[in-house]
């Protein structure tokens, strides 16, 4: 893992000399033609309600954490699939699963455990009211899911869970783009006797502004973890990154890294304190199913 968090970082370091952007951008307007398909592409990298197909390789490492010297890893993959209106269903759909192989801290110490975590998906019926073009607003609602596929501690709740989803963007200026997605799974079954319930609030909000040829700022990959059950912990981070689209033939690269910090944690156990993540992703604009 550290080899491959090394060779990513060093290859986005090494495309910085190119990064630089004239007053003439600042005029031009979000999703206008005068944007570079490369910027097109970096206000969506990160925006949920995005048509964008998508295959997002992360390995999220965290250094240190509270309640324990162990440092803690999850290697992530996630697909965004886009998914064209039919005739029984006549919605623009987007589907994202995620799968996780997770390296979690076992005690106070410095011992570990790795484990494949719980499968996540979300299916986001997208809407066309109002007009994303004019309004600059576009949103998104539809159920979300938990299978439990995590076996070991600390990489599942084995609890299966279902519950609403939704999401919203909106453009309102020049290369700034905000961006949310709320989740709210809530357990109805269980894979052991003595799993706990599970119903908690995510709410990720993004930021993202955009520079020139491909290049980004964002402070959008945390998520924050509010429990509804009593005792139940509330985790709030704050993340801080950038990262670069390349528009090439067929499949278009991003590379991005950020950092994360834990600004608020209660009823929490071992938790991140700071984090750092490194994303390469591989975008598809042409595909749709």
């Amino acid at each position: 893992m550290n080899h491959y968090r090394i060779v990513m970082l060093a290859a986005l370091l090494m495309t910085l000399p190119r990064l630089g952007w004239s007053q003439s951008l600042m005029s031009v307007s979000p999703g206008s033609s005068l944007e570079s398909e490369e910027d097109q592409l970096a206000e969506e990298v990160d925006d949920p309600t995005a048509r964008l197909a998508q295959l997002k390789l992360q390995d999220i490492y965290t250094p240190g954490n509270f309640q324990t010297s162990a440092q803690t890893n999850t290697a992530q993959l996630q697909a965004p699939v886009p998914i064209a209106p039919f005739s029984l269903l006549p919605f623009q759909q987007l589907v994202r699963p995620t799968f996780k192989l997770v390296t979690s801290a076992t005690s106070g110490g410095t011992s570990t455990v790795t484990g494949f975590g719980d499968i996540e998906l979300f299916d986001l019926f997208i809407s066309n009211w109002p007009d994303p073009k004019k309004t600059g607003f576009a949103w998104g609602i539809g159920p979300t899911f938990v299978f439990p596929t995590g076996r070991v501690a600390g990489a599942g709740k084995n609890a299966w869970q279902a519950g609403p989803a939704m999401a919203g963007r909106y453009k309102g200026l020049p290369h700034l783009t905000l961006a949310f997605l709320l989740q709210n799974p809530i357990s109805f079954a269980y894979t052991t006797p003595t799993a706990s319930p599970q119903s908690q609030l995510k709410f990720q909000p993004g930021i993202t502004w955009t520079l020139e040829r491909g290049w980004y700022v964002k402070s959008s990959d945390s998520t924050w973890n509010f429990g509804w059950r009593h005792g139940s912990s509330t985790i709030i981070p704050v993340s801080l990154g950038f990262g670069k689209v390349w528009k090439l033939d067929g499949v278009d690269p991003n590379l991005w890294v950020s950092g994360e910090w834990t600004a608020y944690r209660q009823y929490a156990g071992i938790t991140p304190m700071y984090t750092v993540r490194f994303g390469l992703n591989l975008l598809f604009p042409e595909f749709t199913l």
